[in-house]
């Protein structure tokens, strides 16, 4: 989204849509609510289609605004939550470090998110959860899940959203990204919009 105007502000708060995806189950609200309201959210109700938290916090001095989408992970609402991703700065890609089945969905799920994001770069801001390391039943061994994330260039955080462990760092560091993406998209359509200034005026035609 470009914003309005010619000039970015620094001290302009910039708003960002943040979309956490995965597998049902995975804890996805629960990492969002540790995040937003620091608590450990206990309820597993799924969730249905798609919940929003706002964030507001500073990122090299730039105020943002974070609006975090919460989206279901049940297969049969797959269709919906993907008209969810249009207009994503950044993606959040989780699974439960305790459920195989899971981390081996996340390459469906990465591969539906960047074909229906309207048309940007393979290198659009993502990080990935491996969530629930509080678990002693581990079934994804962490040198596999990083092995996967870096063939894929993509920041891999272990965390636990009951203990809160790595859950802000994780969030900051899609945020960063986001922003840069977000400032270098903003560049080139100044660039753009200085290149396509006529430099002369069109001719008059006579009869």
């Amino acid at each position: 989204l470009i914003p309005q105007g010619l000039s970015m502000d620094a001290n302009k708060k910039v708003d960002l849509k943040i979309i956490i995806i995965g597998a049902l189950g995975v804890g996805k609200t629960s990492l969002l609510h540790q995040y937003v309201h620091k608590t450990f959210y206990e309820d597993y109700r799924t969730t249905l289609g798609a919940s929003i938290l706002t964030k507001v916090l500073a990122v090299d001095d730039t105020p943002l605004k974070l609006q975090i989408w919460d989206t279901g992970g049940q297969e049969r609402f797959r269709s919906m939550v993907s008209t969810f991703y249009k207009g994503s700065d950044g993606c959040m890609l989780a699974f439960d470090v305790t459920d195989r089945e899971s981390f081996e969905s996340l390459d469906n799920w990465r591969d539906d998110f960047l074909q229906k994001v309207i048309p940007r770069e393979q290198d659009f801001p993502m990080v990935v959860l491996g969530n629930k390391i509080d678990i002693c039943d581990r079934q994804v061994p962490k040198e596999i899940a990083s092995a996967w994330c870096k063939e894929k260039d993509i920041p891999y955080f272990e965390v636990s959203a009951k203990n809160n462990i790595n859950v802000a760092e994780a969030f900051e560091t899609l945020a960063k990204q986001a922003l840069t993406t977000y400032k270098g998209i903003f560049e080139s359509y100044l660039t753009d919009s200085i290149k396509l200034t006529p430099n002369d005026k069109p001719k008059k035609s006579c009869c």
